[in-house]
């Protein structure tokens, strides 16, 4: 388990900037949700309500990413504009076993005004590196819903494998269904493999 106050790690891109949420960012952060247009598909949220997100519950969000990371269970990033600080959207990082095997879930979730901009790749790609690199997982896989085009289009455009169809994995709309995985692993980034880091 990390022993930092704090977690700052921060990715940098052509483009963009990844890096934990702060305080500073609630304008920004609030700009990017309300932005957004109606739903594009079914897996895509669209318009969402922003009533009860104000900087009281912006601050309790940053504060909780912070716990969660610092706790070795979730790495939430945002996704900003290096140069405007716009908000693009989040991806995370969860740890789900350590240990021998250094094995986590990835997530993304890009504001639908900004798709088909090629920043979900540039974004998805830096946090697989970034996974590997700094926080120490060999292997990091996206569960996606079989049906999800868009979201298997970008596993696969950043090197993922298409690995298996886990049959009935999912609790969603009241059934079980099934979800298709996607897995990379240092040499999919071209990256070195390394013994896992297990502590004492």
């Amino acid at each position: 388990m990390m022993t930092e106050t704090s977690w700052t790690l921060t990715i940098t891109t052509e483009r963009l900037i990844l890096r934990p949420q702060q305080l500073t960012d609630y304008e920004h952060w609030y700009a990017g949700f309300a932005g957004r247009m109606e739903s594009q598909h079914q897996y895509d949220d669209g318009l969402v309500s922003l009533e009860h997100c104000d900087h009281v519950w912006f601050t309790n969000l940053c504060q909780r990413h912070q716990q969660e990371a610092l706790s070795d269970l979730f790495f939430i990033f945002g996704i900003f504009d290096r140069n405007t600080e716009e908000h693009f959207g989040n991806i995370d990082l969860s740890t789900i076993k350590r240990e021998n095997y250094q094995w986590a879930e990835i997530g993304y979730a890009i504001h639908n005004q900004h798709w088909r901009k090629g920043i979900g790749r540039e974004a998805v790609q830096a946090a697989l590196v970034a996974g590997f690199e700094s926080l120490g997982y060999h292997r990091i896989e996206a569960v996606i819903n079989v049906d999800n085009y868009a979201s298997i289009a970008l596993a696969e455009s950043v090197g993922m494998q298409e690995e298996c169809i886990r049959h009935g994995f999912l609790y969603e709309n009241e059934q079980w269904v099934d979800q298709l995985i996607y897995a990379a692993s240092p040499c999919d980034m071209n990256l070195v493999e390394k013994p896992p880091a297990i502590a004492a």
